[in-house]
């Protein structure tokens, strides 16, 4: 896979396709600031589920893959992320362990933000903070639909769903 090696945020040639990126020109020179930029090899785990949270990592090139481990201990695969994908964004700003695992496919550029230096920058920057809400209800609607489809309801506005004991029953 052929990649251009960005030098930061300003200059990069695919910012205007990229929710995240995409920030008018004094936000993006105080991310700039505060980010970390680096290449990483195919297989790097940026982060494990269940370890503490350190920040978040946005793919500038590359695809990773994001899992999850099942009560059985399989691993299971969410999806795979893209470029200019923002993640760990919901642990980072939840302080919370990481929810899911995330493992390069490619060699790739990715962005690191610390978790203080992130929640200091949306505290800063509203515009910015409501984008990163948008994402978040946008991965947890993703979330459902998946529900949804791993559960084959066939009618999306009413689906029947049931509680037994402490399992939901689809």
């Amino acid at each position: 896979m052929q990649t251009t090696v960005q030098s930061g945020c300003v200059t990069c040639d695919f910012r205007p396709d990229r929710i995240f990126c995409d920030m008018p020109p004094e936000s993006l020179r105080d991310f700039d600031r505060i980010k970390s930029l680096a290449r990483y090899r195919r297989n790097t785990v940026l982060f494990a589920e269940g370890r503490p949270v350190r920040g978040i990592y946005i793919l500038c090139d590359g695809r990773a893959k994001l899992t999850i481990c099942s009560e059985t201990g399989r691993r299971l695969v969410l999806r795979i992320a893209g470029p200019g994908e923002v993640l760990g964004l919901g642990a980072a700003l939840s302080n919370t362990p990481y929810e899911i695992t995330a493992e390069l496919l490619d060699t790739s550029q990715v962005v690191f933000v610390r978790r203080k230096d992130l929640t200091r920058f949306l505290r800063d920057h509203t515009d910015i903070c409501m984008q990163a809400v948008r994402m978040l209800s946008q991965d947890l609607h993703g979330a459902y639909e998946r529900v949804r489809s791993i559960g084959g309801m066939r009618n999306r506005h009413h689906p029947r769903i049931l509680f037994h004991r402490r399992a939901l029953v689809v």
